[in-house]
């Protein structure tokens, strides 16, 4: 590690001493991306007081992403957690797993199973139509809410168009690891949108997509494998999703409106490796299989307008709805036939949830001062049924399990500029909660624009994370295990700073150069985790406030580019501390820091004379290391040091442009190193005690290995 850090100082300092040079530089002032995350209103990325990273429509389209996870992959301090026994894949960053990360969709939480923008599946957010991305890593509490503790995704989606006419359709062909064929093997994409501007007031889009994954066979043999020996079905499961959203927008001077419809459908299918004989006398005996399959219904209508109110005022309201059903069909399966029969299909998990929230700004009318006024109104009805585990009540009866959270939030941002180069903006908000203590949030946020293009910023923030259903209400117990939820947990608390340095320089040859340094240190307090109770006569767990967590992180961003070529580099180590108090066995763990090491970069280039792009991506997540807590070869509660080794990740592509730009061709593979996965070791692997929670090694799931695709597209664009 020491060698890390050295290599790590020497890079900020032979960059940043190279963006020092004056005699070349010609300008610092250039036009930057408009953001709206967490702004009063839209304003370039200098103006920002936060530190917004942008994902561009070009970056998804070089990667050929169909959902967030495609994208993510390659971002610095975020780690993409897949399964492949349900097929979700989750962000975690810092180390905070995806309950403290929020996606939103123009400002709006998405629904998920446990929350509101919290522990989305990245494979359920189609980015068929989407403009951008923008993130804010750090406690985001004040204009977003609860669980915005380490960061925010807002996916801006597009709205309009330039054209009267605008139609596009899409194939994509991919392989999953060294397996396709075109119905029952792979990945298969198609969508298409069409775009209609009426007149300069009206506007309208309507697209579909359908992502159609086989499943990855790996070592399996599928669902009509007929022999008895544990083989039979797939390392990921095959799962169909679709995907359809309509648009309607009215724009005319200062006011817009627009309202936005979209629907998720996915079907994933479970097959069960035991197979069982069916008394078929006297006719040779058959087999069945007791199988599966979950299906998700999602809709999502968002209702938006801004404009001026009295002429003066800027108003943005947004009121949304949505509402998310999980069904499991079980039925069992005649290997023989190929039939199904028996099947029994229940609702297993729902939740609706109506959200509205609203700002008013522009009180003072001067470019000195700003004041931004809001609300948010949450109410959130989740049910949970005996599929999805078993619930108890006080008398310890069997029960489904229905909730209403509700949260009522007043919050306040002012901007004050100092001067043309100084501004701050504190910020406030209070939220009235149903089942919880009321919570509030609080920020301070201050930029400086010095000379030579120097951009320097500072954010403090408090936010809070409220507890998800699983942890208030879950009751699983078995011979093995005995997992409680907790009705009396309270919220987390958490403080992040973050310190930032940007710079961006343009030199006589064409050349551009821009730095990007930023330190950030996150404190999360009363922290809720699983926890181990008791040890005899079985492991006991329960979701506690106990724990405590620390994080730095220390992350530069270099990016440089010259005519047709584009070079970005970026560097973090993240150091975390965790402190797991076990109370009921006076056990404690060592709260030492452990650090990590990542590296992105990507390498661009375009030929105008060929219309070709040619895009390489890599990413080198390092060792990370935490406590866990087990027990030793005498049953007694112990903690261990567990380790995730490191790997890397490399994606390729080649995109054309052809007939006038109306076709589009993109050619690729991502996971070149073939990667499946990752191997996690307790206590690395050299614990003097052994026992089976020692020094055990597991395997992390990461892909499904070297994959190829294939993207057509072709966009009519008529006036």
């Amino acid at each position: 590690m020491k060698i890390k850090i050295t290599f790590f100082a020497a890079f900020l300092f032979s960059t940043y001493s190279f963006a020092q040079q004056k005699d070349t530089i010609v300008s610092q002032e250039k036009l930057s991306e408009v953001v709206v995350t967490g702004q009063l209103g839209p304003q370039s990325i200098k103006r920002s007081v936060f530190n917004v990273r942008v994902i561009s429509k070009e970056d998804i389209k070089q990667l050929a992403a169909n959902n967030l996870s495609d994208v993510l992959n390659q971002y610095l301090n975020i780690t993409i957690q897949n399964s492949g026994s349900d097929g979700r894949s989750t962000v975690s960053m810092f180390g905070l797993d995806s309950q403290y990360f929020k996606i939103l969709v123009d400002n709006i939480p998405l629904v998920s199973d446990t929350g509101m923008g919290t522990n989305v599946d990245l494979t359920q957010v189609n980015l068929d139509d989407i403009e951008r991305i923008e993130i804010i890593e750090g406690s985001m509490g004040v204009t977003h809410g609860a669980n915005a503790v380490s960061g925010i995704l807002n996916i801006i989606t597009k709205k309009g168009g330039g054209y009267k006419w605008q139609i596009s359709a899409t194939v994509q062909e991919e392989t999953v690891g060294n397996e396709f064929a075109f119905f029952d093997k792979g990945r298969h994409i198609q969508s298409a949108k069409v775009a209609n501007n009426f007149n300069k007031n009206w506007f309208v889009n309507i697209g579909g997509n359908r992502n159609d994954f086989a499943g990855f066979y790996d070592n399996k043999e599928g669902k009509d494998y007929g022999i008895n020996n544990g083989l039979r079905g797939y390392s990921w499961l095959p799962k169909e999703q679709l995907v359809g959203n309509a648009l309607i927008g009215y724009q005319k001077d200062n006011f817009r409106v627009f309202y936005k419809f979209d629907y998720y459908g996915e079907n994933v299918d479970y097959y069960d490796p035991i197979l069982n004989p069916q008394d078929n006398y006297p006719f040779p005996e058959t087999y069945f299989a007791r199988d599966k399959r979950y299906l998700t219904n999602r809709f999502y209508h968002h209702l938006n307008a801004n404009g001026k109110l009295f002429s003066k005022l800027n108003f943005n309201v947004s009121v949304s709805h949505q509402k998310q059903e999980r069904d499991v069909e079980k039925f069992n399966y005649q290997i023989e036939t190929k039939q199904e029969f028996g099947n029994v299909r229940e609702t297993y998990q729902s939740k609706e949830v109506l959200y509205s929230t609203g700002t008013l700004s522009n009180f003072f009318n001067s470019k000195k001062v700003d004041f931004q006024l809001g609300y948010e109104i949450t109410n959130e009805n989740g049910f949970y049924g005996g599929s999805a585990g078993t619930f108890f009540d006080d008398n310890l009866q069997q029960v489904e399990v229905r909730k209403r959270l509700e949260n009522y939030d007043i919050f306040t941002v002012a901007e004050i500029n100092l001067s043309d180069k100084f501004s701050i903006r504190p910020g406030l908000r209070y939220s009235i909660q149903s089942a919880f203590e009321d919570q509030y949030a609080s920020s301070l946020g201050l930029r400086y624009l010095f000379k030579k293009g120097l951009e320097v910023r500072g954010s403090l923030g408090k936010s809070y994370r409220i507890p998800n259903f699983d942890e208030l209400y879950t009751y699983m117990v078995d011979t093995n295990h005995n997992i409680q939820g907790n009705p009396n947990l309270v919220p987390e608390n958490s403080t992040s700073y973050e310190v930032s340095f940007k710079r961006s320089c343009y030199f006589d040859s064409g050349a551009q150069l821009a730095n990007n340094f930023a330190v950030t240190f996150l404190d999360v307090d009363d922290r809720i985790d699983m926890v181990l109770t008791h040890t005899v006569p079985s492991l006991n767990y329960r979701y506690v406030n106990i724990n405590k967590y620390k994080m730095w992180n220390v992350s530069t961003a270099e990016q440089y580019s010259y005519k047709n070529l584009n070079i970005k580099v970026g560097v973090a180590v993240v150091g975390i501390s965790r402190k797991l108090d076990l109370a009921a066995l006076n056990l404690t763990s060592d709260d030492k820091f452990l650090y990590s090491f990542q590296l992105n970069s990507s390498i661009s280039y375009n030929i105008p004379k060929w219309n070709t792009l040619f895009a390489l991506y890599y990413k080198y997540n390092g060792q990370q290391q935490q406590f866990v807590a087990g027990t030793d070869t005498d049953g007694k509660a112990k903690f261990f040091l567990n380790q995730i080794q490191p790997y890397s990740w490399m994606d390729a592509s080649v995109r054309r442009l052809f007939f006038k730009n109306q076709f589009e061709v993109t050619f690729g593979a991502r996971n070149l190193f073939d990667i499946t996965n990752v191997q996690s070791v307790q206590n690395g692997g050299t614990d003097s005690t052994g026992g089976a929670h020692a020094a055990g090694n597991t395997d992390l799931l990461l892909g499904y290995g070297r994959s190829y695709f294939l993207k057509l597209t072709y966009n009519l664009n008529l006036n």
